[in-house]
């Protein structure tokens, strides 16, 4: 056994992670339960006393393997639709890093020239006209979640200002925590064209002092809104700045005044 990030463990190719963890991707299992159990037991013996965390990719046709796993010390961490994560602490006082415990969301305060600001009415509430806005899909940026929620459920093509504000929710779906980025966004187009009819009832442009003086909507929309009009918010700043990172990312600075 060696320190190198790659290395062949029995049939396993395993990869080493910098927390001294080896890490196991389901397209590199083997084939039968016989096969991944007796390659198991051998992972086990060899990395006891040199590795700190097995982590196994375990993907949905292979579901079998599991009980396989979790009986050799190996318990849930997370997972998706087609695949479960489990790992098996080998030192005693291992860290474990938590599973992803929030989900993210994105709102939108767009305002167009004629001081009138976009407001949607959802099917399934009874909280009136709100922001447009959305779930984050995963991989998807910040800025083009804005986008690309506003134009579901408005028909408007907007495009990225700043992060005017972020709300911290608990409990939230799953019993998470749920993050929400306010955005202010400019409108490019003006016509209301739903897209996502099944969702959104209505869309339309509101005059924004008769949106702040209506009683049926939520102080925590009109102090959004107000923060949008008196404050600048954060920018989406020059990538340049982390060239240096092989990821997607977003970084935001506050507008200077």
């Amino acid at each position: 056994m060696n320190n190198t990030s790659v290395e062949m463990i029995g049939c396993f190719l395993t990869v080493l992670d910098p927390y001294n963890g080896i890490t196991i991707d389901s397209k590199d299992l083997p084939d039968t339960k016989e096969e991944f159990e007796l390659n198991l037991d051998y992972l086990i013996d060899e990395v006891k006393n040199k590795r700190n965390l097995i982590w196994i990719y375990i993907d949905i046709q292979r579901s079998d393997f599991i009980p396989i796993a979790t009986k050799r010390g190996f318990f849930f961490h997370s997972c998706e639709e087609g695949y479960i994560l489990v790992v098996k602490r080998i030192k005693e006082n291992a860290i474990i890093p938590t599973a992803a415990n929030h989900t993210l969301g994105v709102g939108a305060v767009v305002i167009n020239d004629k001081n009138e600001i976009l407001v949607i009415k959802e099917r399934i509430s009874n909280l009136g006209y709100k922001l447009p806005g959305g779930h984050i899909d995963n991989g998807e940026m910040i800025s083009t979640a804005v986008s690309r929620e506003v134009l579901e459920e408005t028909g408007i093509i907007v495009e990225f200002e700043s992060i005017i504000s972020l709300g911290h929710f608990y409990p939230h779906q799953f019993h998470k925590s749920n993050l929400y980025v306010i955005c202010t966004a400019n409108p490019k187009t003006f016509e209301i064209n739903i897209q996502d009819i099944e969702e959104i009832l209505d869309a339309k442009w509101v005059d924004v002092n008769a949106y702040l003086s209506d009683e049926k909507v939520l102080d925590y929309s009109k102090a959004i809104i107000v923060a949008a009009l008196e404050e600048k918010g954060f920018e989406r700043i020059n990538q340049e700045v982390l060239a240096h990172i092989k990821k997607d990312f977003e970084l935001f600075f506050p507008i200077k005044k």
